[in-house]
This record gives C-alpha cells, structure tokens and sequence, in this order.
C-alpha cells in the first residue's frame, strides 16, 4: 500500500507541511495520525504506516521536522549528530499543534469512515512523548506511545489526559532512566483511562524492526496492546471468530487451497510447532497448502471444538483433533507410512490476524501422544500418554497423577 503525500495547512498560517498518507485495502476506517521518530518520515516510518494500514486504518504520517528543515529522511544507525541537532532544535508546542492540524486534516477526509470521524495518535520516541502531549492538548479519541522521551518534564499536564493513553516503557532505556521512569509510573498508575507497561530487559526503540535493540517477542505484545487500545476506542471491529471459521471450512470441508489463501493477507505464514511445518509468505504456504495439507488429511479427519477465546487481533482455538491414520499425513507425520491406527489428540491454535485477514497460525499438540497412538513410540518407563490425552479433555473426572504413580 503505498504513501501517498497530502499537504494540510499549518495552524498558525506559516505554510503547509507534507504527510503521508496510507490507506487499509478497504479504502477507509478509523484515523491514525502517526508521529515520526527523531529521523523524520523515513522508510520506517513509513512501513509503520502500512502496518496498521493493514490492520484497518488510514493512515496519515505529518513531516513534524518541516519548520527546521521539510522532508526530512534520517538513517538511524548512520544519522545519529544530525537527527539529535534536529530533535533539539524542535519545538515541542509546534508540534503539538501541527499533530492537531493533521488529526483534523484526516478527520476531514472521505477515508476516514467512523462515526464521529475518530482519529487516534500513534507514536514513537520522539513521538512517544508527542502522543502523551496529544492525550493532553489535542481532541485525538486515543493515544498511543512507545518508548517516549521526556514524558516525565510533563507530567504535571496529566491531569488534562482527554482520552485513552497507552505507554510502552523500555527498561532499560537510557532517554527514560529508573527516576524518570518512576515518576511516570507513580503519576499515571491507577488512572481509569491510562494503560502502562513495561517491557523488562529491552532498551530504547524495542520495536524498531532492524534496529539494534529490536526485540521481537516484546515488539509483538506492545502491537498487540496497541492495537487493542485503538479498536476499543475507535474499531474496527471484525468478527475473527466467523473469519477463522470460513479459514477451517476452505481447509478441512471444501479442501480449496486457493479459498483458503483468499482469507490471509498477502504474506502469511504457518507454523505447526511441534513438526516445524508450514511455510512462510504467500508461495511458499500455498505450496506447503497444495503439497502437504489441505488434500493430504485423512478422509475421516474431525476437529470438536472445545474453547475459544476471541481477542482484539486473535483467536485462540483449543480442539480435539481427530483421525485414522490411513494416509500419509506430512505436516504432522512425515515420512511416515499409514498405519491404519485411531489418533485422538488435544489441540490448540493461536490465530493471529491484521484487519479482517489471517496472518499467521502457531499450532501446538502433543507429538509425544501422535507417536505413541500409531505405535511408534513405547510409553513404558517414559513420562508420555496417548488416546489418554483426549480422553481427560473431556472428562476431567479420570484419575490425575497417573504418570507420577506409574
């Protein structure tokens, strides 16, 4: 989804300043003003951009550097003198109002399909504190802001927080050290309206894909919070339940690859944990799909449902999984020949989605239990169990601790 650039006129009658501007595959949703790190809007920028385009919302990322100096693009790991001579020289009022002027901008466009026009405020570094301020000053529905500098020079301003805040804190960061880190805790902790968390053993720009200090599994839960916060305050809102239903039903029902492509975004990826099956992007999944999945299932293969827990960007599938081993079944026993046997298995699915499209499936289940009910793997003297598995799923009466005793 490419950018595409929109002037909005400055409040205070001085010029107009770039944006850019992406938009979801629908055409329109909720608004998302997005304020740049101290590199200005740079590709990564810009790719934040098209990641929550993808999740439902437009988009529009203001060039907050243009009093200094207009379209500003920073490399971060070769740039640092000259993002930080930017960051000083930056006037933190005139940003705030030019945030302002872009959530009104965005709010104005034909894009923007929410009732009332909601637009929130995503933010990171430089713009993690811009988005606090946004909470503070601004009429933005919800903030969002990670790993903000000087938001503790401001607290005093909290009483004004207008709207939903979120506050992604890096542990270890050096622009937000423990006593500044402290006061912001004990000022915004408790507040009905303000989330915080604090992401232990990660430094500053966490969630910079590239950069030095990215941390993935911490990236991935803060997007997930944010994400949360900004479907909570303004949508979109999509039945994942339906939508992971019509996944299963191209799957293992009508057994048509391409239909169950038609239900991810344009590079998904699965992953069946315990085999290390799957694939990653769109050709190599449809080729994992079409060779190893959707026709190799036994004809009697049956998924109950047991529970299921529907977030704001996933579906978590706890089922029985169930089959006679009559074919070769790749993707959860390569290599191995039929061997005619019942298998009855616990299985759980974390279904992670962006916008109203599948993104990625981790599949777990107990291999140990597969291989021991088709014969190929002895429980005596070991700490595994078979058929047993499923059978406790579904009546928690059967006697516990049977491994330990035996």
């Amino acid at each position: 989804m490419p950018g595409q650039w929109t002037p909005p006129e400055a409040a205070d009658g001085r010029g107009s300043f770039r944006a850019s501007l992406a938009t979801p595959a629908s055409g329109g949703g909720p608004g998302l003003v997005l304020a740049q790190e101290i590199f200005g809007v740079n590709g990564t920028m810009r790719d934040v951009a098209d990641y929550y385009a993808e999740e439902g919302y437009v988009v529009l990322v203001p060039d907050l550097f243009w009093r200094q100096e207009p379209s500003v693009e920073l490399d971060a790991a070769k740039d640092m003198p000259r993002a930080f001579a930017l960051y000083q020289g930056f006037d933190e009022a005139k940003g705030v109002q030019d945030l302002q002027t872009a959530i009104s901008a965005l709010r104005a466009r034909p894009e923007v399909r929410t009732q009332g026009g909601k637009v929130g405020v995503l933010g990171f570094c430089l713009g993690g504190k811009l988005a606090y301020l946004a909470a503070c000053r601004t009429d933005a529905d919800v903030a969002v802001g990670y790993y903000g500098v000087g938001i503790e020079a401001a607290l005093a301003e909290a009483a004004d927080i207008q709207c939903r805040l979120v506050l992604h804190i890096a542990e270890l960061d050096g622009f937000c050290p423990p006593p500044a880190r402290e006061a912001i805790v004990q000022t915004l902790s408790g507040r009905e309206n303000v989330e915080l968390y604090i992401y232990p053993g990660t430094d500053h720009a966490f969630a910079r894909v590239g950069g030095d200090h990215f941390h993935k599994p911490s990236a991935l839960m803060a997007h997930q919070r944010s994400v949360a916060a900004l479907r909570r305050a303004m949508g979109p809102h999509y039945d994942l339940s339906a939508l992971w239903d019509k996944h299963c039903e191209y799957e293992f029902a009508t057994r048509n690859v391409d239909a169950t492509m038609s239900t991810m975004v344009a590079e998904p990826y699965v992953n069946h944990i315990p085999t290390m099956t799957g694939g990653v992007g769109y050709r190599h999944l449809h080729d994992f799909y079409t060779r190893h999945f959707v026709n190799s299932n036994p004809p009697d293969t049956s998924l109950t449902p047991i529970s299921r827990t529907v977030g704001a960007t996933q579906v978590v599938d706890e089922m029985l999984f169930c089959f006679t081993h009559t074919t070769e079944i790749p993707w959860m026993l390569p290599g191995v020949a039929p061997t005619g046997r019942r298998v009855e298995i616990p299985l759980l699915a974390v279904v992670k989605f962006r916008g109203d499209k599948l993104y990625h499936e981790h599949i777990y289940w107990d291999q140990a239990s597969v291989l021991v009910q088709v014969g190929l793997l002895d429980p005596n003297g070991l700490p595994v169990a078979g058929v047993e598995t499923a059978r406790k799923l579904l009546d928690e009466t059967l006697p516990s601790n049977g491994l330990m005793e035996r």
